[in-house]
């Protein structure tokens, strides 16, 4: 059987202020997708309201911009799939075997209140399936409940972008609210790498969490390890 990969990207182009842009941190994307086509596994990609994802033009210079993320934009096809992604409610989650939410500050905004990526994330835990996250993708995972209304990550390993990453990166005064203390206040057990911006990544169970943009090749690595 062809395992099969449900990438989830955001929809939201700028900070609350308009004049500051962000959106899908492209390599977050274009590694681990590399990583699961090596596998030939098939991929789908998702968004919160379906359509276009824009791309965060911090992901789009050096260093952040490397081979695969060029390749990606200089692909008409490639562009196409984040032109029109398909929406919450065109997705069977029944379909797919994991689902990894990639990042971009602009995740914050619009992942982690989506009720229809919370139900996909839900039906694919609850059947065994991967969930899993890199950077700030796992927003994604704040407010996912299960069926008996525990939360997700409650009581389990992550990683995601650090707070200490939001200061060095001169963030910290943009972003809408502290995304490593949200999720420790859920009671997930956060863990993260000893220097800013280097490849962490935590596994738990089926729950396998990557800590930044260089973290999403390894990230995708343990997925396939743990299909």
């Amino acid at each position: 059987m062809t395992k099969r990969i449900l990438h989830v990207v955001t929809n939201v182009a700028h900070y609350d202020d308009p004049t500051e842009p962000t959106g899908l941190w492209l390599s977050e994307l274009t590694h681990a997708f590399h990583v699961f086509e090596k596998e030939g596994y098939e991929q789908r990609i998702v968004s919160p309201k379906g359509g276009l994802s824009p791309l965060e033009p911090r992901s789009l210079k050096f260093p952040n911009y490397d081979k695969t993320a060029k390749a990606w934009r200089a692909d008409d096809a490639r562009m196409e799939l984040l032109a029109n992604t398909a929406a919450p409610s065109d997705i069977d989650s029944g379909e797919f075997d994991a689902i990894y939410f990639t990042g971009g500050h602009a995740v914050m905004w619009d992942f982690p209140d989506s009720e229809g990526l919370q139900r996909i994330t839900r039906e694919i835990w609850e059947r065994g399936g991967i969930v899993s996250s890199v950077c700030h993708g796992y927003c994604g995972l704040l407010n996912t409940t299960l069926s008996d209304g525990s939360l997700l990550v409650a009581g389990r390993k992550v990683t995601g972008f650090a707070w200490q990453e939001e200061v060095v990166a001169r963030v910290d005064k943009l972003v809408p609210y502290n995304a490593e203390e949200e999720m420790k206040k859920r009671g997930a057990l956060y863990e993260k790498g000893l220097i800013p911006f280097t490849p962490h990544v935590v596994v738990d169970g089926r729950l396998v969490t990557g800590q930044n943009p260089q973290s999403a090749k390894a990230t995708a690595k343990k997925v396939v390890a743990e299909l």
